[in-house]
């Protein structure tokens, strides 16, 4: 077993997936000379009709890719920086996620859009923005944020293979880190099932992305004091694994959604709203959210540091719900 970086395991993935299917490509911007560091071979090994560099124009771009993939291939799409699909947001959403609908299932749209969310490193208002959320409102998206290597790669290639349109969201702040994994199992995750990453009784924390690994840190700290908390990570942000929240719920009583997005209209408030919809009777103090306030991000480092879940923030939020507080 090979230890494995985010953006290696993103590259064996997609490599992996057109070994065994020629109908997969790949195409963004500097995808041929690797400036990311997910496509590192592929060109040399799958040439340049299968490796396509893409001008700035992220509408035709999904257009394109869109259009491919209604008739039979299946693109993996490089947008960079996930604030670029909003210039795409009518081909997203008006085309990839209703074509299979209201063409009545004579076609599907199997295209994967990876989009990179670069945040808490100095990228200023426009290249900051999470926004998973934003998209979770529209049928027909499938929407995925892997929090670890190994997640990464078994969820990028279930995404490949999947018939409908897929958002892949990446966390700038995991792409460094590394994982030991299998070298010659094929390994893939399905999409809309949760994984608990950390077992325990006293409180649930949900965290997606990057607010993962903060979570299971912070829930070390706490197991210090006594307190023992579950972490569960939702991997697929839509489909939701609803069901593996509210198990854990009714075990704990105790509810803490951790999510690097602004705050309002966030997956922090849909799934506290789940959880306090189906499981009111059962919630020994009321749902807490860790979020990013309403505020667009600032360039300067300094201001924008304060401002996205950390470690210190999601202990304290447990440490008041163990009160009972809300």
């Amino acid at each position: 077993m090979a230890r494995v970086n985010f953006l290696t395991a993103l590259r064996d993935a997609m490599a992996e997936e057109m070994r065994r299917d020629p109908r997969v490509f790949v195409m963004g911007e500097d995808m041929r000379n690797n400036l990311y560091g997910s496509s590192g071979g592929l060109l040399d090994e799958f040439g340049p009709e299968r490796v396509l560099d893409v001008p700035l124009a992220e509408s035709g771009v999904i257009g394109t890719a869109a259009g491919a993939a209604m008739v039979g291939m299946r693109p993996v799409v490089d947008i960079t920086i996930a604030p670029f699909l909003y210039p795409a947001c009518d081909q997203i959403v008006s085309i990839a996620a209703k074509s299979r609908y209201i063409y009545g299932g004579q076609t599907s749209v199997p295209v994967v859009i990876r989009a990179c969310m670069f945040y808490n490193g100095g990228s200023a208002a426009q290249h900051s923005d999470r926004p998973y959320a934003m998209f979770m409102g529209i049928p027909g998206l499938k929407i995925v944020v892997p929090s670890d290597a190994y997640d990464a790669k078994a969820l990028l290639k279930a995404s490949i293979r999947d018939e409908d349109p897929v958002l892949f969201f990446e966390d700038f702040n995991v792409w460094g880190s590394a994982m030991r994994l299998p070298d010659d199992e094929d390994i893939i995750l399905p999409l809309g099932k949760a994984a608990v990453k950390r077992e325990g009784s006293d409180v649930t924390l949900f965290a997606v992305g990057g607010a993962v690994a903060l979570s299971l840190a912070a829930a070390k700290v706490l197991e210090a004091e006594g307190i023992s908390v579950e972490v569960i990570d939702p991997r697929t942000v839509k489909p939701l694994d609803v069901e593996t929240v509210l198990a854990s719920v009714r075990k704990t009583g105790r509810f803490v959604a951790v999510d690097p997005a602004h705050r309002t209209g966030s997956l922090a408030s849909e799934i506290v709203a789940t959880v306090s919809e189906r499981l009111f009777g059962s919630l020994r103090a009321p749902p807490l959210r860790v979020c990013t306030p309403d505020t667009h991000i600032p360039f300067a480092r300094g201001m924008e540091k304060g401002l996205f879940p950390t470690q210190d923030r999601i202990a304290a939020a447990v440490r008041h719900i163990m009160k009972g507080q809300g």
